[in-house]
């Protein structure tokens, strides 16, 4: 519907900061260990469902959708359709635990990229659920998963990791006309899309999810070449320009697409636990 943007210059003002009095404090919060398997990420995801519900805020949006990719990841694990599944593992809970990271010192109130920072500060935007969505796709495949690879499969071991790396995009992609149908529940003029589209949002929602997986391989392949101390300059180009496509998800260019973007929020559900309710449907 909207993903193929130009990438306009940004600038995010402000900072998201904390009193010196608390930052300690806030660390130490921080320095909790990370998930170790799959099972501890989908009990972290469970947790940041819960409380961004109780908050009625949209941040669980995406947290949802990502636990049930994460289940999907980890059920073709134990059918051992990955080729190396031992590995598979690592990598989901390494790119998983770069989200719950960058929630984390969200909430605590410290510096995350700017790609979360931008996807995470709309979480009360009456935008459309689809946009919160894509938010945090934007952030979390086109710059943690290439971190996540070159983190897991550094330097010459990359190569062997990319069969099984695209292959989750295939997991992606079967979620997206369930996800499709789940959100026509809480927004009733959804269709809308499909008619200003020729019915090809869903098409387009799939093949941005290919495309943001080839780019964050290539993300992936230039920084395993470094050593883990030289990669932050890279990442933070990276976090740029993801940074600006997020802006422009949020705030698509053109009269037409913003106010028909605008119509089909005013009429959604704006209580996040209905939403999420009417995701869940039929899964745990």
């Amino acid at each position: 519907m909207c993903l193929v943007f130009q990438n306009p210059e940004i600038d995010i003002s402000g900072e998201h900061t904390v009193p010196l009095s608390g930052l300690i404090q806030k660390i130490s919060a921080l320095m909790t260990m990370p998930a170790k398997t799959i099972d501890e990420v989908l009990t972290e995801l469970d947790l940041i469902i819960d409380e961004t519900v109780a908050e009625n805020n949209f941040i669980g949006i995406f947290a949802y959708v990502y636990r049930r990719t994460t289940a999907q990841v980890k059920q073709a694990i134990l059918e051992k359709q990955f080729e190396d599944n031992i590995r598979m593992e690592a990598l989901d809970v390494a790119f998983a635990n770069l989200y719950l990271t960058a929630y984390q010192q969200y909430t605590s109130g410290l510096l995350c990229s700017t790609s979360w920072l931008t996807a995470f500060s709309a979480k009360n935007e009456r935008i459309t659920i689809i946009q919160h969505l894509l938010l945090g796709m934007n952030a979390h495949i086109n710059l943690d998963l290439g971190i996540a690879a070159a983190t897991i499969a550094p330097g010459a071991s990359l190569p062997a990791l990319k069969a099984d790396f695209m292959k989750v995009n295939q997991l992606l992609g079967e979620l997206v006309n369930e996800m499709q149908g789940r959100v026509a529940k809480v927004s009733r003029l959804m269709f809308l899309l499909d008619w200003a589209g020729k019915n090809t949002d869903e098409l387009i929602v799939s093949f941005s999810m290919a495309k943001s997986r080839e780019q964050s391989w290539n993300l992936a392949c230039v920084l395993a070449q470094l050593a883990e101390t030289d990669r932050k300059p890279i990442i933070e180009v990276a976090d740029r320009t993801i940074t600006a496509l997020g802006t422009t998800l949020k705030c698509p260019p053109g009269k037409s697409l913003k106010m028909l973007l605008k119509l089909i929020a005013f009429f959604e559900e704006k209580n996040s636990g209905t939403i999420i309710g009417k995701l869940r449907e039929d899964h745990a």
